[in-house]
C-alpha cells in the first residue's frame, strides 16, 4: 500500500504583511502546508534586476532544484558555486501554530525586508519582497510578460 499523496498547493495573488519586532511574518492562509511540520526552505534569491527577495520553496520544489543542480556536469564552476550559495543562503523553516515563520536577519537584511512584506505567488513556490522592490520588479516584468504573452496562442 502507497503512501496518500500529499495535495500538491499553487501559490496565486499577492498578499500584504505586517513584520513583527521579531521579524515573524503571517504565511497566508491558503499556502500554508497541510502537514504539521512541513519544513519551507527559504533562499536569498538574487536574479531580478530589481533587487534581492526571498524565494519560499516547498520540499517538493527544493527536490527539483537540488536535482536540477546534480544534472549539471561535474566540474562546472557554477554547480559548486550554487551548491555553496544556496546552501549558505538558506535556511529551512517549520510554521509555528498561528501559521507565521521568522525571517532571519540576513535574510531580512539581504532582501530590504522590514516592517512589510510582500507575499507574491509564483505558482509553484512563492516569492517575499520588500513592497518597494516588488514595485520595481513588477515594472520590468510587465514588459517581459507583455512579449510573452504575444508568443502564446
Amino acid at each position: 500500500m502507497s503512501a496518500p499523496e500529499t495535495k500538491q498547493i499553487k501559490y496565486y495573488s499577492r498578499y500584504p504583511h505586517g513584520v513583527d519586532e521579531k521579524r515573524r511574518v503571517q504565511i497566508p492562509a491558503k499556502w500554508r502546508p497541510e502537514e504539521e511540520n512541513t519544513q519551507l526552505t527559504v533562499i536569498v534569491w538574487p536574479q531580478h534586476k530589481a533587487g534581492t527577495c526571498l524565494r519560499v520553496l516547498p520540499p517538493d520544489q527544493l527536490d527539483k532544484l537540488v536535482a536540477d543542480i546534480e544534472a549539471m556536469p561535474k566540474g562546472d564552476p557554477k554547480k559548486v558555486a550554487l551548491r555553496r550559495f544556496i546552501g549558505s543562503e538558506s535556511v529551512q523553516l517549520t510554521l509555528d501554530k498561528a501559521g507565521r515563520i521568522v525571517l532571519p536577519d540576513n535574510l531580512a537584511r539581504s532582501a530590504d525586508i522590514q516592517d512589510q512584506a510582500l507575499f507574491v505567488g509564483c505558482i509553484e513556490h512563492f516569492e517575499i519582497w520588500s513592497p518597494t522592490r516588488y514595485d520595481n520588479a513588477k515594472a520590468a516584468d510587465v514588459e517581459v510578460a507583455t512579449e510573452a504573452f504575444s508568443l502564446m496562442d
